[in-house]
């Protein structure tokens, strides 16, 4: 258990870690004192056995916990907890042993990154990287309680559910039909993808990464079981796993005559050693999503529709999608049979 003694002028808690390790802290005021003890008697109380070295700094207990996690999460997102550990998290706490990390710390921490103008997403995700990265540390036995716990209410960064809606922009009907109208006009090589985009609801690199085996005619479905990140990675989609959505007559007939359209292209090209990707390059490579998004921005310029309207991305949360989900849609039919890529 801790207790506060008063020596040599000071008041010293005296306590033993969950490890029962001894530690000593002194205070010039009992009330201090008192206060600390209270915080860390909670430790004190709860024996644990750490399965790491109780000495270890956030530096050895985060490299420890990204090789625990390597192969339970995705490359993408491993690699952007590492991020949040390098450039915000280890620079201010790695040389700190994890049993030193307090709830003080963190939150003026995280106050500061606030004031420096780091938007409120960016500042809950490094409070998120932190909290789960700790959640481990109490499993591995190092600490009995996560400082970080409930900090992203406390510093109000967490978003509610009213507001989290109120974020993604979705088009009108009018506007999409609009919008979808102007694709067509002006960028009609594009206008079978964003078609997709807004009659299923997918995430862009999950449309980028449709294969012609994906596309059921019959059946009028298409399988979603792969995405490409930004930086081109193919892997599986955001939830871990595939899915099947349902397709409308409309999409299904202009998918039909784009897959037409494509196998032309490819005897015309000879694009045989390609792999049969849904939505190419003039070269039969996939789309870069960089170039998609400046041809969408293009379209919204010529329809006069807001600029705030982006496909969403696949493994980036701060995208949002344009396109409401398939059971809010108005399909929108054309004379797109008439035209051919260019």
């Amino acid at each position: 258990m801790a207790c506060v003694r008063k020596r040599r002028g000071k008041y010293v808690v005296d306590w033993r870690d969950g490890a029962g390790l001894r530690h000593w802290k002194s205070f010039d005021k009992k009330g201090d004192a008192d206060a600390f003890r209270d915080q860390v008697g909670i430790e004190a109380r709860q024996r644990v056995s750490s399965t790491v070295p109780a000495s270890s700094t956030m530096t050895e207990y985060a490299e420890h916990w990204k090789r625990l996690i390597g192969q339970t999460v995705k490359p993408r997102t491993l690699a952007r907890y590492s991020e949040i550990l390098t450039l915000h998290v280890l620079p201010k706490f790695g040389k700190l042993r994890v049993r030193e990390l307090n709830r003080g710390q963190l939150k003026l921490f995280l106050t500061e990154k606030s004031s420096l103008g780091l938007q409120k997403r960016t500042v809950r995700n490094i409070q998120g990287v932190i909290r789960v990265m700790l959640n481990a540390a109490i499993e591995d036995g190092l600490i009995a309680a996560n400082p970080a716990a409930n900090l992203g209410r406390a510093l109000k960064l967490t978003i509610s559910k009213a507001a989290r809606q109120e974020e993604i922009k979705a088009m009108t009907k009018v506007q999409r039909q609009h919008f979808l109208a102007t694709v067509l006009q002006y960028a009609p090589r594009y206008y079978p993808l964003f078609f997709v985009l807004a009659g299923t609801g997918e995430r862009l690199g999950e449309a980028l990464a449709l294969q012609d085996g994906d596309l059921d005619l019959i059946t009028q479905t298409i399988r979603i079981a792969r995405a490409f990140s930004e930086d081109g990675t193919l892997d599986t989609p955001k939830s871990g796993h595939g899915r099947t959505v349902d397709l409308s007559q409309a999409l299904t007939s202009v998918l039909a005559r784009h897959l037409m359209t494509l196998k032309q292209d490819r005897l015309k090209h000879g694009w045989t050693d390609q792999t049969p990707w849904l939505f190419v390059t003039k070269n039969g490579t996939p789309l870069d999503p960089a170039n998609v998004r400046r041809a969408m921005t293009s379209v919204l310029k010529q329809a006069k529709l807001p600029l705030h309207f982006t496909p969403i991305a696949s493994g980036t949360p701060t995208l949002r999608s344009c396109f409401p989900r398939v059971s809010q849609l108005l399909m929108f039919k054309s004379n797109w049979d008439t035209r051919r890529l260019n």
